[in-house]
């Protein structure tokens, strides 16, 4: 399954104007907003922490990595292109978990 078709498979974030990815100290790391460019990401995040327990544990950012499909492979190629996928790399490969904080819009 390509991006955009898993896209179609995740909840609806139209709720959502943001979420905040916060580090084991409550610190925010990275802030993901509903909008061209981000929204997909928004979307993909948001699906994993509701299924892991509001977070984005090691398992939950290899699974954001299949889900993200063909721009992991791009974002392997081209380092820095895909933020918010090389973040997944890099927490799948780790053993910390980071919260989740969504904000209605």
């Amino acid at each position: 399954m390509n991006f955009a078709e898993r896209l179609k498979t995740l909840p609806s974030v139209a709720h959502l104007a943001s979420l905040d990815l916060l580090d084991s100290s409550g610190q925010v790391i990275a802030t993901l907003h509903n909008k061209p460019g981000q929204a997909g990401s928004l979307a993909v995040y948001h699906a994993l922490a509701q299924q892991h327990g509001g977070r984005i544990t090691p398992a939950a950012a290899a699974l954001g990595l299949q889900w993200y499909a063909e721009h992991t492979t791009d974002a392997a190629a081209h380092p820095g292109k895909h933020p918010n996928i090389d973040r997944l790399v890099d927490w799948s490969q780790g053993s910390a978990s980071y919260l989740v904080r969504p904000h209605n819009a």
